[in-house]
């Protein structure tokens, strides 16, 4: 009888972008009318405690507090594109690696970037990657800060 080796468990933070993605895919589905119950119902049924998915919070409400802004600069990038036709777990993605990158100042654009790209790998399909990295090319081209490390900020 072969025993399958154990599956290797991602870094935290990257755990916390897999999750943030999932919750932002699944409000995108079926939003709950109470923002804070569907958050609790949802890190109540991963594998870790609550407080290990502090950092997903953070960044699910950030993406949901720019939720215009946001899906307005996907759009613009987007001209040939119905935005209603753009997968859901490739919006969901995009959400938050556009939150971090014009938000999260403690958050260096190419890890970002790069770990956008690592969850479509992960979550979406091989097209995705090229989708997302070409909107996020574009919006780092347009960045005003360091690309490769953080600007220090009160985080």
């Amino acid at each position: 009888m072969d025993e399958e080796p154990p599956v290797k468990k991602p870094p935290q933070r990257r755990a916390n972008r897999i999750a943030a993605v999932q919750f932002l895919y699944s409000w995108e589905l079926n939003r709950p009318e109470i923002l804070s119950d569907g958050l609790r119902l949802f890190f109540e049924n991963l594998d870790e405690s609550r407080p290990y998915y502090l950092f997903a919070e953070e960044l699910v409400h950030g993406a949901l507090d720019h939720l215009d802004s946001i899906d307005e600069i996907i759009k613009e990038r987007t001209a040939n594109w119905d935005f209603n036709r753009i997968a859901k777990v490739d919006l969901s993605i995009l959400r938050l690696a556009i939150f971090e990158l014009n938000h999260r100042l403690d958050i260096p654009p190419i890890v970002s970037i790069n770990e956008a790209i690592e969850l479509s790998k992960i979550l979406s399909n091989t097209d995705s990657k090229r989708f997302i990295n070409g909107i996020l090319d574009q919006l780092k081209a347009k960045l005003n800060r360091p690309l490769r490390t953080a600007v220090q900020d009160d985080f």
